[in-house]
C-alpha cells in the first residue's frame, strides 16, 4: 500500500521540515513520469536495470536516475551491448550539498538535482569523484562512532562491495545495523541513529548549494531544488538560488500533500522555475509498484524538462493530455 506521507519511513525521507499532514495527493492518471530515483549506484536497493524494469512494467516512460553524486547507474544502462531500455532514461544526480551559513535546513543540507547532465563531461565526474572521495571517509567515521557505541557493523561494511564509480551513505550502514540485530527498521537506524544530532552522526563534507548549481549548468544539466517543503515559506531563500543559476523546483514530489504541491506549483510558476516531480524511490519499504500507485508527476514536467534542456522526447506519447 502507498505510504502515508505524515508517518512512518516516507515521513522521514520528506527533506523539507513543513508537516506532512494535509490530504494525500490523488493521482489523476498513472504517472507516466518519474524524475527522481536511486539505484543500489548510490543509496537505493535495486541494481539499475532492475529499477528500468520495475518503472516500465507500470507503465513509466520518462525514468530520472538520480543516484547521489554518482552516474555510474546511467553508464551502466548505456552501456555498449546492453539491450534497448524500455523508456526514456535522462541522466541525473542528487548532489547533497552543504548548506553552511544557512539557518532552519534539515540536516544543514539542501539537495540538488541535476537533470539531463552529459555523463561524458570530465570535469563534471572529477566534481563527482571528489564528493564520493568524502562519502567514504564519512562512512568510515561513521562505522567507527558506532564501534565506540557498542554497535559494531565492521564485518559488514567490509563486505559491502560497490560497483566501480558507485557511492556509500548512511542508508547502507543502516541497513547493516538491521543486518547486526542493532536496529529494527532503517528508519528507526536513520532516526535514532545516524540523522544530525544523533549519537552516530557525522557532518558532510563538499560542495555548496551554488557550487552544486555551477557544476551541473556546466555539464549541460537543469539544476531542481529536491523535495523542499519549506520553498513557499522560504521564498527569499529559493529566490538567493535562482540568482545563483537554479532551474527547476520539485513540485510533485511523492510525499508532498496535495495543499504542498499547489504552494510549491505556485512558487516555481512565480520564479519561472521548471516544475519537476518523482517518488525518491529506494526501496527498504516498499516495492516500485507501491510505490507509483501513490505518485503523480504530470506528464507536462517531462515536456518542460525536455524544453529545458533543447531536447525532444525519445517517447513523444509523454505531454499533453493523458490518456
Amino acid at each position: 500500500m502507498a505510504q502515508d506521507p505524515s508517518s512512518g519511513p516516507a515521513r522521514f525521507q520528506n527533506r523539507g521540515s513543513r508537516p506532512m499532514k494535509g490530504p494525500a495527493v490523488v493521482p489523476a492518471y498513472p504517472s507516466r513520469v518519474d524524475l527522481h530515483t536511486h539505484s543500489r549506484r548510490s543509496d537505493g536497493i535495486l541494481e539499475p536495470q532492475a529499477l528500468v524494469q520495475a518503472a516500465a512494467a507500470v507503465g513509466v516512460r520518462v525514468l530520472a536516475l538520480a543516484d547521489h553524486d554518482t552516474l555510474a547507474g546511467v553508464r551502466d544502462l548505456s552501456a555498449a551491448g546492453t539491450p534497448p531500455l524500455p523508456l526514456d532514461l535522462v541522466a541525473a544526480v542528487e548532489i547533497n550539498s552543504v548548506a553552511s551559513g544557512i539557518d532552519r535546513l534539515w540536516e544543514g543540507e539542501l539537495h540538488i538535482l541535476g537533470l539531463g547532465v552529459d555523463p561524458d563531461d570530465e570535469a563534471f565526474e572529477a566534481t563527482l569523484q571528489r564528493q564520493r572521495d568524502s562519502r567514504s571517509t564519512r562512512f568510515a567515521l561513521i562505522v567507527a562512532r558506532l564501534r565506540e557505541l557498542g554497535l559494531p557493523v565492521d564485518d559488514g561494511a567490509a563486505a559491502v562491495r560497490n560497483a566501480p564509480g558507485s557511492s556509500l551513505g548512511r542508508p547502507q550502514i543502516a541497513r547493516l545495523l538491521v543486518a547486526a540485530g542493532h536496529a529494527p527498521s532503517v528508519d528507526a537506524a536513520m532516526k535514532t541513529l545516524l540523522a544530525r544530532g544523533m549519537p552516530a552522526y557525522v557532518p558532510r563534507q563538499g560542495l555548496g548549494p551554488q557550487q552544486a548549481i555551477a557544476a551541473i549548468r556546466a555539464a549541460g544539466g537543469l539544476p531542481a531544488l529536491a523535495h523542499f517543503a519549506d520553498g513557499p515559506s522560504r521564498r527569499a531563500l529559493v529566490t538567493d538560488l535562482v540568482s545563483e543559476g537554479l532551474g527547476g523546483l520539485e513540485v510533485h514530489y511523492r510525499h508532498f500533500d496535495a495543499q504542498t504541491v499547489a504552494d510549491m506549483a505556485a512558487l516555481a510558476a512565480d520564479l519561472c522555475l521548471v516544475p519537476t516531480g518523482g517518488s525518491d524511490y529506494h526501496g527498504d519499504v516498499e516495492t516500485y509498484a507501491e510505490a507509483h500507485a501513490a505518485l503523480f508527476v504530470p506528464d507536462e514536467d517531462a515536456e518542460a524538462i525536455y524544453a529545458a534542456l533543447g531536447r525532444e522526447p525519445v517517447d513523444p506519447a509523454v505531454g499533453g493530455a493523458s490518456s
